[in-house]
């Protein structure tokens, strides 16, 4: 029985035996196939790495601004009797846009007038009779109050009736009329915009970090996409004199003479200001660069030989250090030489070492002042 038990024990641990020797026999195989292998290449696309001259900017956004601008409104009710303006028209200080209707003003000025002509003889008159004591002081001095309260009252219809007439407070353009003919407004209705174009302000905000490289005078410029081919000039006109507490920025004022009246109020328009003099940096797509929490990297191509003593390309893994941006590109100050082909798309594929193929039939944007395209 014991004989029996040993023999089938043998049996069974040679059993075993043979099936762990031919797994692990197969995983030795295997893994010799496997190191026989080539790695098979992966496609990339590349750009030699070139110096480009390099104007430090600081970019923004903001909004234009009237350095004058106000709702037209009367002062007092009363029914248009006179429109003086078109929509959109441009006009002068002082030029009259409209008249109320002024008959009742008219009548109350013409009657207060007649009553101060002969407030005006009866005091001449009292004046003579005071000085041979003809009438009492009282009597004189009734007819004196009498004649200042008139002037009083003329002035305050004269006034009133001036108010009738709705002046431009300033030279500007005028929006779009919101009132017609016979209509009654009340005081304070507004009648229609008027808004001094030239020279205009942009209003726009700026990180504090930046506020050692802006100075009133200094020059800026501004594009819109109403006017995508256009660049208008202007200075820095005004710093607020506190940062923004909650944001950490500060808000700057720009004026721009803006002589042919293209800016608009309420237009938004992106800012670029120069700072700096010009330096040079090599220059590569955005797209080449890897950002990582350890530190920003690039792949190169270098040339190797493989097994069979053949030339082949492969990816080279550089740390850099980056600089400022401008569109699509980035400036590197240092990881990499001028003349370096560096691999601009692909690069999740890579890892060191890797053999590429190069394949420059599309290539990543790499424009420094893109412009975006309807489609």
């Amino acid at each position: 029985m014991i004989k029996r038990m040993i023999v089938m024990l043998l049996l069974c641990a040679l059993i075993l035996g043979s099936v762990f020797g031919y797994k692990i026999y197969g995983g030795i195989m295997q893994r010799k196939a496997m190191s026989a292998m080539s790695e098979p290449p992966q496609s990339v696309s590349t750009i030699k790495a070139s110096t480009s001259p390099w104007q430090n900017e600081i970019k923004s956004v903001g909004t234009a601004h009237a350095t004058q601008g106000i709702n037209i409104a009367p002062e007092v009710a009363g029914i248009v009797e006179t429109l003086l303006f078109e929509s959109g028209q441009d006009v002068e200080k002082g030029d009259i846009l409209l008249r109320l209707r002024s008959t009742e003003e008219q009548a109350n000025l013409a009657a207060l007038t007649a009553k101060l002509k002969l407030a005006e003889i009866t005091v001449a008159r009292d004046e003579k009779q005071i000085k041979v004591k003809a009438i009492a002081q009282a009597t004189y001095d009734a007819d004196k109050a009498n004649l200042d309260n008139l002037l009083a009252q003329v002035s305050q219809q004269q006034a009133l009736l001036n108010k009738k007439n709705i002046h431009a407070p300033f030279a500007g353009r005028l929006g779009i009329r919101q009132i017609s003919l016979g209509q009654y407004v009340n005081a304070g209705t507004a009648l229609v915009t008027l808004q001094q174009l030239s020279p205009l302000y942009v209003d726009f905000t700026l990180p504090q970090q930046n506020l050692t490289h802006v100075e009133v005078g200094q020059f800026i410029e501004a594009r819109t996409d109403a006017f995508p081919q256009t660049t208008f000039k202007g200075k820095i006109s005004a710093l607020d004199a506190q940062i923004d507490e909650t944001t950490r920025n500060i808000n700057v004022r720009a004026v721009f003479q803006n002589h042919e009246k293209m800016l608009r109020p309420g237009l938004f328009v992106s800012l670029s200001l120069t700072i700096g003099e010009p330096e040079t940096h090599l220059t590569l797509p955005q797209t080449a660069i890897t950002f990582n929490p350890y530190g920003s990297t690039v792949y190169i191509v270098e040339e190797s030989k493989n097994k069979e003593g053949q030339t082949q390309a492969r990816a080279k893994m550089k740390f850099v250090k980056t600089g400022a941006t401008r569109g699509d590109q980035i400036a590197v100050l240092e990881g990499i030489k001028e003349g370096n082909e560096v691999i601009t798309s692909g690069q999740i594929k890579l890892r060191n070492e890797t053999p590429i193929i190069v394949n420059n039939k599309i290539h990543p944007a790499n424009n420094p002042e893109p412009e975006p395209k309807d489609k």
